[in-house]
C-alpha cells in the first residue's frame, strides 16, 4: 500500500469540526451528515470567537485608557447657572477605541428615535466575528434652550459616549455631577461604580430603566447614600432576555 492509498488517520490534533468533515468528505460520506458536520462547524467557530472576544476584552481591561473630562459646559436656566464637565465623544471614543483596536476589538454606533426618544446602541466586534452591544434610551436634551437638530444630536453624543462606557466597564476620570446643579453631595467611588457596571453586565439590566429607577441621568452620580439601594434593587433584577 503506498502513502496516496493509506486511510487517513484521526489524530487529537484533528478532531475539530473542519477535519471531521474533510474525513467525510474523503470517504464519500452521506449528504445528511455532511450537513450535521457543517452546522457543528459553524456552531464551534462562533464559540472560538465568543471565546476569543472574551480574551480580548479581558486584556483590554488590564491596562484601560484613562478617559479625562476634557469639556466644559456652562448655561443659565431658571434655577441658576449649570454648569459641569464631561468626556467629550471625541476624547472618548478616539482614546478607547484606540485601546481595543490593540485587541482585535472595534466599536460602533446604530440609532433610532421615535417622536420623544432617540436609542443609540453600541457594539463592539472582535476580528473573529462575535460581537456584543448595549442600548441606552432618552429624551431629547431641550436644555440651555437648544434647537430640535441640537437638542437631538447633544442626546445621542450623551448617548454614545456613555454605551461605550457601559459597554467596555470604563468610567470617566475627574468625576462631578455632569449636569446636575451642583450641591455638596459624595457620590460613588469609582469601585462602587465598577460593582454596579459588573451587575448591571452581568444580569443585562436595561441601562435607562437602571438610571430612571435611580433617579439620575448616569451612573457617576448616584449618591453614596444611594449605592446600598442601587445594589440591592440589581440583585432583585431579573434583566432582559438576550
Amino acid at each position: 500500500m503506498t502513502e496516496e492509498t493509506k486511510p487517513y488517520k484521526v489524530t487529537v490534533q484533528d478532531t475539530t469540526p473542519a477535519m471531521l468533515l474533510k474525513l467525510a468528505i474523503d470517504q464519500n460520506a452521506p449528504l445528511d451528515k455532511l450537513e450535521k458536520l457543517m452546522d457543528l462547524q459553524v456552531k464551534w467557530e462562533a464559540y472560538q470567537a465568543q471565546k476569543a472576544y472574551t480574551a480580548a476584552m479581558a486584556n483590554f481591561k488590564k491596562n484601560p485608557p484613562e478617559i479625562e473630562k476634557d469639556s466644559h459646559v456652562e448655561y443659565r436656566t431658571e434655577k441658576g447657572i449649570m454648569k459641569y464637565n464631561h468626556a467629550s465623544l471625541g476624547n472618548v471614543t478616539t482614546k478607547i477605541n484606540s485601546a481595543l483596536s490593540e485587541h482585535g476589538l472595534s466599536a460602533a454606533w446604530t440609532t433610532t428615535q421615535d417622536d420623544k426618544s432617540v436609542t443609540v446602541t453600541c457594539k463592539i466586534t472582535h476580528i473573529m466575528g462575535h460581537s456584543e452591544q448595549t442600548s441606552l434610551t432618552a429624551g431629547l436634551d431641550i436644555s440651555g434652550g437648544k434647537n430640535t437638530i441640537q437638542a437631538l444630536g447633544s442626546t445621542i453624543s450623551y448617548l454614545e459616549r456613555y454605551t461605550i462606557l457601559a459597554l467596555t466597564g470604563l468610567a470617566t476620570h475627574d468625576q462631578d455631577d455632569d449636569g446636575q446643579k451642583a450641591v455638596d453631595i459624595q457620590y460613588i467611588t469609582e469601585q462602587q461604580k465598577s460593582v454596579i457596571l459588573d451587575f448591571i453586565n452581568e444580569k443585562k439590566v436595561n441601562m435607562a430603566k437602571f438610571l430612571a429607577y435611580m433617579k439620575v441621568n448616569n451612573i457617576e452620580v448616584i449618591p453614596t447614600t444611594d449605592y446600598n439601594k442601587a445594589i440591592s434593587s440589581l440583585k432583585a433584577a431579573k434583566g432582559e432576555k438576550a
